[in-house]
């Protein structure tokens, strides 16, 4: 299943290039990235979609690493069909935070009364800020490998020492909930992050209710 996402996810990447082009918005992140609620190109079904979609070869290389590396392990856990349940239900979960997300952020100017010039560039504006990628469902993934391996030592770039898994993954959180509260200015969908984050963490509770071993 880890090896299908990743072929799918590339395909889907291509797609994008070789159909929507270069030019920044086009039809393809239209129809197919996640906007805000308000926005007149927003569609339920991108709530999906959104999660098969990336912004660039090294958001797409980053995003299909950590699903090959930690992925494959949660696959041979819990086997392909939960292991997709799993990683689609963690993509939803950050879709909906994104969405909330949006929600608060444009607050003020979605309740204002707008005269027809400025509401047509608000939804041009809207039309730009969209979401896409499968970091909010690998997330998930992560969060799920922190609690089944909490104690696998793993070898993070820039850092010389290796980390365990429970405290690499609460470092992540911890710089997703900084970025998205203090507004670091990037372009990171942090909230989505921490929305797939925390769905991983509800299910792989859930599914480990009744089986306490730990693994390492």
């Amino acid at each position: 299943m880890v090896l299908n996402l990743i072929i799918l996810n590339v395909l889907v990447y291509l797609a994008q290039v070789f159909i929507g082009g270069g030019a920044e918005p086009n039809n393809v992140a239209d129809m197919f990235a996640l906007h805000h609620y308000k926005s007149d190109v927003f569609k339920p079904v991108q709530i999906v979609t959104h999660m098969f979609m990336h912004g660039s070869p090294s958001h797409l290389l980053f995003n299909m690493f950590g699903l090959w590396m930690f992925g494959t392990m949660l696959e041979r856990v819990w086997g392909p069909k939960r292991f997709l349940l799993f990683y689609i239900v963690c993509g939803l979960a950050a879709g909906f935070a994104q969405l909330g997300h949006y929600s608060y952020q444009f607050w003020d100017i979605d309740h204002a009364l707008l005269d027809p010039d400025t509401q047509a560039q608000y939804q041009f504006l809207l039309r730009k800020a969209y979401t896409v990628g499968a970091s909010g469902a690998i997330m998930g993934i992560f969060a799920g490998f922190a609690y089944l391996f909490p104690n696998t030592e793993l070898f993070i770039l820039f850092i010389p020492i290796p980390i365990k898994a429970k405290y690499a993954v609460a470092g992540m959180a911890a710089i997703d909930f900084f970025g998205g509260v203090y507004s670091t200015g990037s372009n990171i969908a942090h909230f989505a992050h921490l929305g797939g984050l925390a769905m991983g963490f509800v299910l792989v509770l859930i599914w480990n209710r009744t089986n306490k071993k730990t693994f390492y």
